[in-house]
């Protein structure tokens, strides 16, 4: 091979990584703004639209309950993308689970504000948007981190998470500006253009994801199940579970991550609104921390490929822990500018140093031919853990606490010590070759 058709590689290769990255990023937002989306609306808009015949602390927690249907079905899509993922290939699931969160979310637009059935449709469509989120984020990840390969891969695949605070400025952003119709309008129709949105949004996705090239590490696996050199289980599942702990300490670890997430997107924001500020003021709030998170994930995970992943997810753990009691002063001060600052110390700060690494450090822990299932399942299971029911308790402790947060306080600073054990047991995973693990992660 000539110097020149080396360069010439190098040069395709580079392209290929820019056009993957730029995928992940945008198909993860898109993912996430409708996600994300339902989670704020669950927060200021179900309530009193689908279950406007409860008391306004029982419909809250009716509201979060829909919202939990999508974590609880985020395994399941782990499971099933990550399985079709690791033996057909990365970019048609990650195609597939865009198209099925554009469709979910777009039908969340339309549904009739009926009590009864309008909330089972609320939460079927909740549980169709979770599947395609526990299937969008393992190969939005994976895409990246394998094509990059070297010491930039932490980077490369906290793209995939940088598109939830993007998507979640855009979902918030989209809300906020619906909200500034009269509130009956608002509530009569206002909400569902946003989601009615997302056809949009899911068309620029497509067009964008149909570009990139598949995985090099993938094809590399699939050419020796050609060659029939790999004659192990073809069920990528039975492989991970054979070996469960990678996976378990895994989940465990994102679990503190996505116990932050949910509360400040959710309660958090009803906290500020509910303690002297207006709903626009508590939202716009929420979306500058979102916005600034974009920059301090990469960041975390540019970070953690200089010095390792546990160390800055570590200190993400750490500065939750002795900042959540004073996140909520300034959340419930009733200043704007102390809500501004809560909600970016908790979000853009803590959060996003645990999230940076996150993509990385949990696909890390998998060899190329379960990865997909292995970094889905536990990226899934600890948002199930962290994010699925964490609306529900908190909102629950609040109301035993006649309004007080000291109980809420208590639940994240608990979370946040347990995926902080995890992490002590789990391994440091910046200097893996990923071309040369088993599917349990260890060497090959």
């Amino acid at each position: 091979m000539t110097l020149t058709d080396e360069t010439q590689r190098a040069a395709a290769r580079r392209k290929d990584l820019r056009r993957v990255v730029v995928s992940s990023y945008l198909g993860s937002t898109i993912e996430f703004y409708d996600f994300i989306l339902y989670a704020t609306a669950a927060s200021v808009v179900f309530g009193p639209v689908f279950f406007a015949d409860l008391s306004p602390g029982v419909a809250l927690v009716a509201s979060y309950a829909t919202f939990a249907t999508g974590y609880l079905s985020r395994p399941l899509g782990g499971i099933v993308f990550g399985h079709f993922g690791d033996r057909i290939g990365r970019k048609r699931m990650l195609i597939l689970s865009m198209t099925v969160m554009g469709a979910a979310s777009f039908l969340v637009g339309l549904v009739p504000p009926v009590p009864t059935w309008g909330a089972l449709m609320l939460i079927v469509l909740r549980a169709v948007q979770g599947v395609a989120v526990g299937g969008e984020w393992g190969g939005a990840a994976l895409m990246s981190l394998e094509h990059a390969r070297g010491r930039h891969r932490g980077l490369a695949a906290a793209f995939a998470n940088a598109g939830g605070p993007t998507g979640a400025v855009l979902g918030t952003v989209a809300l906020l500006l619906a909200a500034l119709l009269p509130r009956a309008d608002f509530l009569a129709w206002g909400w569902r253009i946003p989601f009615l949105l997302s056809a949009v949004l899911l068309v620029i996705g497509l067009f964008v994801r149909a570009k990139v090239a598949e995985s090099p590490l993938f094809e590399q696996v699939a050419a020796a199940r050609e060659r029939h050199e790999d004659r192990r289980s073809r069920v990528p599942l039975v492989q991970i579970l054979r070996r469960p702990k990678n996976l378990l300490l895994a989940g465990l670890v994102v679990t503190a991550g996505f116990v932050i997430q949910a509360l400040f997107s959710t309660f958090g924001v009803n906290y500020a609104t509910a303690h002297g500020v207006d709903e626009s003021t508590g939202l716009a709030a929420f979306a500058i921390s979102q916005f600034v998170a974009i920059f301090a994930i990469l960041g975390a995970a540019w970070w953690s490929d200089r010095i390792g992943r546990k160390p800055v997810m570590r200190l993400g753990l750490l500065g939750m822990i002795v900042l959540a009691y004073p996140a909520f002063l300034l959340i419930g001060s009733g200043d704007t500018a102390g809500v501004i600052a809560g909600f970016v110390l908790s979000l853009s700060v803590c959060q996003s140093l645990t999230f940076g690494p996150m993509a990385a450090f949990v696909s890390e822990q998998f060899g190329t031919g379960a990865r997909y299932t292995g970094a889905s399942l536990g990226y899934q299971i600890g948002s199930l853990l962290g994010g699925g029911f964490t609306p529900v308790i908190v909102a629950s402790l609040a109301a035993a606490a006649g309004g007080s947060s000291a109980y809420v306080v208590g639940y994240l600073v608990v979370m946040c010590v347990l995926s902080l054990v995890a992490l002590v047991f789990a391994q440091e995973t910046k200097d893996h070759d990923l071309g040369k693990r088993n599917e349990n992660g260890a060497p090959a």
